[in-house]
């Protein structure tokens, strides 16, 4: 391995993406670099032939590797994560962390992302430097995130300027605990926002469901229909506005078993008729987004309806909670902590999940599901 000294100036740095053969240099770099939370061999191979990630790596006039950068684009979002940094300790000092960064950057600017994200350790004052020098800024903390117990800093940057700081909401963020709530896990998010005495258990995410469910849908257990959020919501000391683009039963065009299609008829005017006799108002059109955002400036927090094929190929409903915006984007908070969003072999990530930035015009495209473009939101106040 080349020593500092041998290693006189920064043109004498390559910077590209790592191949097959990069392996075995790779996690030589990663023992010496790091005491716990290693990358495992599969996880440095997944990396290299994954299409959501970019590794790059630094070597020096030898040919010998100095250093690696680890990114994760977040399909169907703005966002990019670095993932992991790390530089060989005989080499540090040279400038080749800022190196890898910015070929990070670039990478996430080409792929269209407008922010990149990172963790690190709250005692590793150097790194923290580096990234404020760079222009990231502290937004989060995290307890006890690393295998050591130390804490981590979370920062961003913007990488294309959106004309104007980013408007957020404090929401505690809650992971789905089955595939088929997501629905309450955004009403439980809400409502840990909007009544910090609300203790957010999983008991109360399937009594939810219970309340809020069709029932019937494609295939599987039956998701949460709106009307039966905005109910249970109520139930649980919230007001709330219901906006859905049509009027009769939801989620049976694709459905082609008549008993279904008449439970899920049967539970729709059931909740109708249940909101008329509580006073959730229904309105049956699209919620325009100027004025979800007028009600988000207003205290009020809304959970949305989407569809997930832009993220992950699938032509599911899924229910997520608007937790900011800026002039181009949507920022959600997203429950579904899914490991198919991973790297096989790296646990998924929380961070991943909240102020999702999604594009406006790929939000509004998102947020209309099936072969009718069903739009539904329920807004909710204190």
């Amino acid at each position: 391995m080349n020593t500092p000294t041998a290693i006189s100036t920064l043109s004498n740095i390559d910077i590209g993406l790592a191949h097959l053969n990069d392996l075995k240099a790779l996690l030589a770099i990663e023992e010496s670099a790091f005491k716990g939370d290693r990358l495992s061999r599969r996880s440095f191979r997944n990396a290299i032939t994954s299409n959501g990630s970019a590794l790059f790596i630094a070597k020096g006039e030898s040919g010998d590797l100095l250093g690696y950068a680890l990114l994760h684009l977040r399909q169907g979002t703005h966002l990019a994560r670095l993932y992991s940094l790390a530089v060989s300790p005989n080499a540090r000092g040279l400038g080749i962390a800022k190196l890898l960064v910015q070929a990070c950057e670039e990478k996430a600017l080409k792929k269209g992302k407008m922010l990149l994200r990172l963790e690190v350790s709250d005692v590793n004052h150097n790194a923290i430097a580096l990234y404020q020098k760079m222009g990231y800024k502290e937004f989060g903390h995290y307890d006890a995130y690393y295998e050591d117990q130390t804490d981590a800093i979370r920062m961003q940057k913007r990488l294309r300027y959106a004309g104007g700081e980013q408007n957020t909401r404090a929401i505690p963020w809650l992971a789905q605990g089955t595939p088929f709530t997501c629905g309450p896990a955004s009403l439980q998010m809400v409502l840990s926002s909007m009544h910090p005495d609300y203790q957010a258990t999983p008991h109360d995410e399937l009594e939810i469901w219970r309340e809020a469910t069709t029932i019937f849908m494609t295939s599987g257990h039956g998701g949460c229909h709106p009307m039966g959020l905005a109910l249970a919501a109520k139930k649980r000391g919230l007001s709330a506005d219901v906006w859905l683009s049509e009027a009769g039963p939801l989620f049976v065009d694709s459905v082609r078993n008549e008993l279904k299609k008449s439970v899920i008829t049967r539970v729709h005017e059931s909740f109708a008729q249940q909101c008329e006799e509580v006073g959730v108002p229904l309105h049956y059109a699209a919620m325009p987004l100027e004025q979800l955002i007028e009600a988000f400036d207003k205290g009020a927090l809304a959970i949305i309806l989407i569809s997930t094929f832009r993220m992950d190929g699938k032509k599911s409903p899924h229910w997520v909670v608007m937790s900011g915006y800026d002039e181009h984007c949507i920022l959600v908070h997203d429950p579904d902590l899914d490991d198919d969003k991973q790297l096989p072999d790296d646990p998924p990530s929380p961070l991943d999940c909240q102020f999702v930035p999604i594009a406006r015009d790929e939000f509004e495209k998102m947020s209309r599901f099936g072969q009718s473009r069903l739009q539904a939101t329920v807004v909710l106040r204190v």
